[in-house]
């Protein structure tokens, strides 16, 4: 029953970021639309472009559990930065709420491991 848990769970944050977050920023680099904050300062492109790696690619690896645990970091790492200095300064709710989900979500995916039914486990 635990890995059919972690296994709903890394399918429901994977297609919840992909679809909810990835797949937006994807299809606003393809349409030449690069304009997107930079809360850590390295550019606006730059930015973008890392996080639709981590919002888009890696939650792909984590769905079908290959690498999970490694594959959990930038989601993580993009979220901490969304709730900790992007939304640092919005009321709790919306989309700071959200942030902290994702990030304890992929925080507790890297650390628990992608169960049996993943990559990792064939």
């Amino acid at each position: 029953m635990k890995d059919f848990g972690l296994l709903l769970l890394r399918v429901g944050l994977g297609l919840t970021m992909i679809f909810g977050h990835g797949y937006p920023k994807l299809m606003n680099i393809i349409n030449g639309n690069m304009e997107f904050a930079d809360p850590i300062g390295i550019g606006q492109t730059p930015t973008l472009i890392l996080a639709t790696i981590a919002e888009f690619i890696f939650p792909i690896l984590i769905i079908i559990g290959f690498k999970t645990r490694l594959s959990t970091i930038p989601p993580a790492l993009t979220m901490a930065a969304a709730f900790f200095i992007f939304h640092a300064n919005d009321p709790f709710g919306g989309n700071k709420e959200l942030a902290l989900v994702f990030l304890i979500g992929f925080i507790s995916i890297g650390l628990i491991g992608p169960g049996r039914y993943s990559i990792d486990r064939a």
